[in-house]
């Protein structure tokens, strides 16, 4: 692997931004986009590739009236690539983006809020399947970092043509994949790389624990000089996964730092690991809006309020309390065909059992 990171292109003002996102194929969106970039090599029966667009990054910022394409929960203006699949009577759209602006909740978050299920791609990553934050039939794949979510705007798509779509999906550029996948989250991130960009307030995952706007987050490479901050020491590796990136949250938050672990093909399997700001918690951490399973568990003396979507392929979501019983610790971990509950509450007695200062 080339040591040699990515870099891609961006917009340096607001004001540059196109009235609407320019029509460019995969292969013309690679250079813009911070993330690998899929295209399908086949289609459904019947159904042609449509219309593909490129909104390319700016700093945050907004001129004009236009919205086309724009976030609408902010004045960030992040890289996406869309493409669409049309046929007789019926269209879906795939988007695709780096969910950079926090931990993507469960893996899925445009299905938020839906009762969601899980079917098996390949060897590492797993498809959601749910209903979209728009009503309509839409399903969720985390791809070498790259968050792939479809929506089907009419008609009807059956979910084996959706599931066999999403195997076809193929980067369009294999020098853009070894580059990325040799870049940290803090190099990639657009809110890493840009303090100015507003934080937005987004569920994590099955416990009502949100990211609030009312953080200052700084990310910071984990190989950077003073990357492990305060007097706080994290294990360099969790489970099998390496440390990458390390956040501090200021300001009234919640968490009070992150630690971000990868690893797999294009470091896609994912763990986040938060310390927990006890100021700024809620006096009673409940469950959050989306279906899922949650029980109480004890883990090296541990208590443990633990989440899942799916025992055999999670996402996880693990509250851990001090010794006297007060939330101190979250553990997050994303979708994968290797990350299922015996294996999560291994990692969760390598953290507690581990020398270092978690509770």
């Amino acid at each position: 692997m080339t040591e040699q990171q990515w870099t891609h292109r961006v917009l340096h003002d607001p004001a540059d931004l196109d009235d609407t996102p320019p029509a460019l194929s995969a292969t013309e969106a690679q250079p813009w986009a911070n993330f690998v970039v899929f295209t399908p090599d086949r289609l459904p029966a019947g159904t042609r590739l449509g219309h593909q667009s490129l909104r390319r990054e700016a700093p945050p910022g907004r001129v004009g009236d236009s919205m086309a394409g724009r976030t609408p929960w902010s004045a960030n203006n992040p890289a996406a690539f869309r493409f669409e699949v049309r046929g007789e009577g019926r269209r879906l759209r795939v988007k695709q983006f780096l969910y950079d602006w926090a931990f993507p909740a469960l893996d899925h978050p445009a299905l938020w809020e839906s009762r969601t299920d899980a079917e098996r791609l390949d060897e590492h990553h797993v498809l959601w399947h749910g209903i979209d934050y728009l009503g309509h039939p839409g399903a969720s794949a985390r791809i070498a970092r790259t968050m792939i979510e479809l929506s089907v705007l009419d008609g009807t798509f059956t979910r084996e043509e959706i599931t066999d779509l999403y195997r076809s999906l193929r980067p369009v550029d294999p020098e853009a994949v070894t580059a990325i996948d040799a870049t940290p989250f803090a190099a990639l991130s657009y809110w890493a790389r840009r303090p100015e960009a507003p934080v937005i307030a987004v569920p994590l995952g099955l416990w009502d624990l949100r990211q609030v706007n009312t953080a200052a987050i700084t990310w910071r490479a984990a190989g950077e000089p003073h990357a492990l901050l305060g007097t706080v020491t994290v294990p360099h590796h969790l489970g099998d996964l390496a440390l990458d990136s390390i956040a501090t949250h200021d300001g009234p938050s919640p968490v009070a730092a992150e630690y971000l672990y990868a690893g797999g093909p294009g470091r896609g399997r994912e763990l986040r690991l938060y310390a927990l700001n006890a100021e700024h918690l809620p006096a009673a951490i409940e469950p959050d809006a989306h279906p899922g399973e949650r029980e109480d568990v004890t883990v090296a003396g541990h208590r443990v309020r633990l989440a899942c979507i799916d025992e055999a392929h999670g996402p996880f979501d693990a509250v851990i309390a001090d010794a006297d019983d007060r939330p101190a610790w979250r553990l997050l971990a994303s979708a994968d065909t290797h990350t299922d509950r015996r294996w999560f509450l291994r990692v969760l007695g390598d953290l507690l059992g581990a020398n270092h200062s978690a509770p």
